[in-house]
């Protein structure tokens, strides 16, 4: 079990996780570098724009100091965007308490390097055998500040850091269950974000429930190609971080991926609304990666590409639904 904590990142993931270790018992500080949201969240104790309903426990410190943020944590929580994990592990190494744990949050891939986020951890940390683990699963941080039970899953290393973290941060309305396939749990997380861009372009498009049910079937189908191709087990896109996170994203108004998807089904471009978003959308992103590991691996993931030629190529969403539907017939087979 732990006792000190560290978070890095205060959007709003980074301040429900915040919530989650008041209400288990834990003494956290939360770290924000931006110098204005700091200020901000240190005199008003939110973020607006992030959580704005939400005011952050004055039992957890707040702090723009790495080191002071790191100093004697016993685990520490890493709540910042995927893109940006590498950076601040670059930071974070050298000023790590030997013993210390540490936990991704973030659901992505690499662009410059296909790496997993555990994967960028354990590069930058030069130990094989660290303490990692990755939390994912339906958590939209709106709801689990406001106690609505949430379920998620752990998978990691050892096995034994992982059986603390679970236990550390289970409440009674935060459930979190245990898995061995951390290639899963990853790639669960992370290439859901592309079929939620899908489901919102969809959307834009004044399209139904038939066409949602199709893109959340199919994509998980490719979703578990994928995986399995990089080592992962079928059984784990069964799970919460699979079918759980892909459905949960996909229908949510709390999604901002499908957000994206359907503003840009509407008729905006990709650079017209993520100028006007506070918070990352990590799909974005995670379908470039996501497209070159497909090519990688050779397997076929027909909404990811379709997803990707929309966001990168300027294809018509409308277009991109028709290519998806003319293409050539088969047998319905997950692998």
């Amino acid at each position: 079990m732990f006792n000190r904590v560290a978070i890095l990142g205060a959007g709003s993931w980074g301040l429900g996780i915040a919530h989650v270790t008041v209400n288990a018992g834990l003494n956290a500080t939360i770290w924000e570098y931006d110098p204005q949201e700091f200020e901000i969240l240190r005199h008003q104790r939110t973020i607006p724009g992030k959580l704005p309903d939400f005011r952050l426990p004055d039992s957890v410190a707040v702090t723009n100091s790495l080191s002071r943020a790191l100093k004697d944590a016993e685990l520490v929580l890493l709540a910042v965007p995927a893109q940006t994990l590498r950076s601040v592990m670059v930071e974070l190494a050298p000023l790590l308490p030997p013993e210390a744990g540490i936990v991704n949050l973030a659901k992505g891939i690499e662009v410059a390097t296909l790496r997993r986020m555990s994967e960028i951890i354990i590069e930058l940390r030069r130990d094989p055998v660290a303490a990692v683990a990755t939390i994912s699963g339906p958590s939209h941080a709106e709801e689990v500040v406001r106690d609505m039970p949430t379920t998620v899953v752990v998978a990691g290393q050892p096995d034994g850091f992982v059986e603390a973290v679970q236990e550390s941060f289970s409440t009674p309305t935060f459930r979190i269950y245990k898995s061995h396939d951390l290639i899963g749990v990853e790639l669960g997380g992370s290439l859901k974000n592309i079929i939620a861009i899908s489901a919102g372009i969809a959307a834009g498009l004044g399209l139904g429930d038939n066409t949602l049910g199709a893109l959340i079937t199919r994509g998980l189908a490719e979703i578990t190609r994928l995986g399995v191709a990089m080592g992962a087990s079928p059984e784990t896109f069964a799970g919460l971080s699979g079918i759980g996170d892909l459905v949960t994203t996909c229908a949510s108004r709390h999604s901002r991926n499908r957000f994206v998807g359907e503003a840009i089904g509407r008729g905006e471009s990709l650079q017209q609304v993520l100028d006007n978003m506070k918070m990352v959308a990590e799909g974005v992103q995670t379908t470039r990666s996501g497209y070159q590991l497909s090519r990688k691996f050779q397997v076929e993931m027909p909404i990811t590409r379709q997803v990707h030629d929309v966001l990168f190529k300027g294809k018509e969403p409308s277009e991109a639904v028709g290519d998806l539907m003319v293409r050539s017939l088969k047998e319905e087979i997950w692998q």
